[in-house]
């Protein structure tokens, strides 16, 4: 592969917004349909083409679902060797394809391949690369919003002496850092393509559009497969079963007010769960202190959730855990402390022992489905 120049001359070619499009067995990932949706928004603040990049083997019938939510065109490479994903295989191919065409911005997934993938490609680009990113800015005044809405921040102090300049196009990357305890927004000014991988369940998926799905052009791009090391024998599944809380339509969240009584306080957020077809989760004390498994938890160390209903039973509400899941359609919260940050971005609160309250709502809720 041919060394890449990243100079600040060359700054100025490179244009465009581009998600790479993680399918596994010719089916989209549900992250890549949320950052197509995001991706529109950005190419559209900075004026910009949209595009998918699509690697995989008889995949072309997937660009219309990529169009649907945005994307301009799809770059197709489609070939037998990239049929499985493959570190070398695809991290050659997009580099290569990144290295011809130049787009400014590249989003990638935070799934367990995009976490392989995306740093592998930024080192053979030269560029950086901001991990498991929750939110994504190139507008400045929309960055100030957020700032204002998420931080304690004095923002138009930190407009006003400079330290933010409302001109500055570059993209505006958020992450958690330090464990979770503080949010830290990067910008990589001097190199592209500006790269990061997203969290999934962060951004929001747009409505499909079928006239958007027939407009999207696609792109077909020759593969070269002779530096290809790897080959795929087999595929063994791995048979622990995860919640799936990104998914769900109702979930039931436990936090450090169900301590006096751990065993029975599961007990309870799992019988409520029940009744309402949900699952659980849980906050990360439930899960730091052993109460859970990690894929329970809820919050920016977490996953993002945004169900239709979503339960906080002894939860007090820190920012951190707010960030993943204020965006839920219903929020019920209770909370024996009146104070409790969590009510701030409740729909209902109920003040009081969740040891009394959640067995009274399990009962309503049986009544309720037995006078049906």
């Amino acid at each position: 592969m041919a060394e890449f120049k990243n100079s600040g001359e060359e700054m100025k070619n490179f244009k465009g917004v581009w998600v790479f499009c993680e399918q596994r067995q010719g089916e989209l990932q549900s992250t890549v349909l949320e950052l197509v949706s995001e991706g529109r928004k950005l190419a559209d603040d900075l004026g910009v083409e949209l595009a998918g990049l699509l690697l995989g083997d008889n995949v072309e019938g997937l660009a219309k679902e990529i169009g649907a939510y945005g994307a301009d065109k799809v770059i197709l490479c489609d070939d037998p060797s990239l049929k499985d994903y493959t570190t070398d295989a695809y991290a050659d191919v997009i580099c290569d394809v990144v290295m011809e065409k130049k787009p400014e911005i590249v989003l990638i997934g935070a799934t367990n391949i995009g976490r392989d993938l995306g740093p592998r490609c930024a080192a053979r680009l030269h560029t950086g690369l901001t991990a498991d990113c929750t939110h994504l800015d190139v507008d400045t005044n929309k960055y100030v919003e957020f700032l204002k809405a998420n931080s304690t921040l004095d923002v138009d102090q930190m407009v006003a002496a400079g330290r933010i300049k409302m001109d500055d196009r570059n993209l505006k990357m958020t992450r958690p850092a330090f464990g979770g305890h503080l949010m830290a927004t990067i910008i990589c000014p001097r190199f592209r393509p500006q790269m990061s991988t997203v969290r999934p369940g962060v951004l929001k998926k747009g409505e499909y559009d079928e006239a958007k799905a027939n407009a999207v052009v696609v792109e077909k791009v020759a593969v070269k497969t002779g530096d290809i090391k790897t080959q795929v024998v087999e595929v063994v599944k791995e048979a622990k079963q995860l919640v799936d809380l990104i998914g769900a339509d109702v979930v039931v969240s436990v936090g450090r007010g169900i301590s006096k009584d751990v065993e029975k306080g599961i007990k309870l957020a799992e019988e409520l769960a029940e009744v309402l077809g949900g699952v659980v989760g849980g906050s990360r004390v439930a899960i730091d202190s052993g109460w859970l498994t990690a894929d329970h938890q809820v919050g920016q160390t977490g996953k993002t959730v945004h169900p239709k209903l979503y339960i906080a039973l002894g939860i007090s509400g820190a920012i951190q855990h707010k960030a993943g899941m204020q965006d839920s359609e219903c929020i019920i919260a209770v909370n024996k402390t009146e104070g409790a940050p969590i009510f701030d971005v409740a729909d209902y609160g109920i003040c009081g022992d969740l040891f009394k309250v959640v067995p009274m709502m399990i009962e309503t809720i049986k009544a309720a489905k037995a006078a049906k």
